[in-house]
């Protein structure tokens, strides 16, 4: 079965950084597309960097390209977002996802993905 766990969430202030993590469990991710989404309280899931599983392709949104860099590492089947730079309007919940690969939809809309974290909180304030 496909299972994801993300960790690293926490309270941290303006300008900070934090590291979020997902475990990848049941499938490799070489087959798979995926990605980091969030949610702020009232707004809908968007997406906030994903990446192709054929060939590493990133996708990132506007509002954190140059702040937010996704990864994977092979060996540990795991995704990183790392996060730089945080302002308070990154605070959500934070997924991750995923998706058999696909090139010809979208690689970071929400409702391309089926398969998903239970999510963990990222607090920007001071």
């Amino acid at each position: 079965q496909v299972q994801l766990v993300e960790s690293g969430g926490g309270l941290v202030q303006p300008g900070g950084s934090l590291r979020l993590s997902c475990a990848a469990s049941g499938f490799t991710l070489g087959n798979y597309d995926v990605g980091w989404f969030r949610q702020a309280p009232g707004k809908e899931r968007e997406g906030v960097s994903c990446m192709r599983g054929g060939d590493g392709s990133t996708y990132y949104g506007d509002s954190v390209k140059g702040r937010f860099t996704i990864s994977r590492g092979g060996a540990e089947n795991t995704v990183y977002l790392q996060m730089n730079g945080l302002k308070p309007e990154d605070t959500a919940v934070y997924y991750c996802a995923a998706r058999i690969r696909n090139l010809f939809r979208p690689v970071c809309s929400t409702g391309q993905y089926n398969y998903w974290g239970q999510g963990t909180q990222v607090t920007v304030s001071s």
